[in-house]
């Protein structure tokens, strides 16, 4: 969200139905390994979530579309989807948006806050510690004036194994 990896022509914040970000996805390179695997997020069913959209120029959209695909797509763990989303200011908009396909192997929906918290703890990847990754994005998230309640919990159940330690 804040580094998209893309030009674009506008940004927004933007609100999604029907699905929510979650610590969903094991990681098994960047935030973990296949033996002791880390969580990242994915856009899993239920509720709603906040976030940015990010309009490209028309010229240049086949182009940021292939790179979408080659970054959100390696693994087939997320399914791309054109979903209704609303802006801030009120406009009602379609969106490329990758959500989590919850028949794959990956998949780890349904874990608790401190469940989620466990494994995060423990994990580290090619891209560095999987904690690392939860408090970046939730510093990123609070920057842009988001504030999401699951993931903060996580974050405090990972504070508290740290200080019982």
């Amino acid at each position: 969200m804040w580094n998209p990896g893309f030009s674009h022509v506008e940004k927004s914040e933007a609100l999604i139905f029907g699905y929510r970000r979650s610590l969903c996805v094991h990681s098994w390179v960047h935030r973990g390994t296949e033996a002791s695997p880390g969580l990242v997020l994915g856009l899993d069913r239920g509720g709603s979530c906040r976030g940015m959209a990010f309009r490209v120029a028309a010229a240049e959209w086949e182009e940021v579309l292939t790179y979408l695909r080659e970054r959100e797509l390696v693994t087939h763990v997320y399914l791309e989807r054109t979903l209704a989303i609303r802006l801030a200011d009120g406009r009602r908009v379609t969106a490329v948006a990758y959500i989590v396909d919850r028949d794959h192997r990956q998949y780890a929906g349904g874990l608790d806050a401190i469940d989620a918290a466990h494994i995060v703890e423990s994990a580290a990847g090619q891209s560095g510690p999987n904690d690392a990754y939860v408090f970046n994005t939730l510093a990123h998230l609070r920057e842009m004036g988001i504030r999401d309640q699951w993931l903060e919990q996580v974050a405090g159940e990972i504070e508290r194994m740290r200080e019982a330690s």
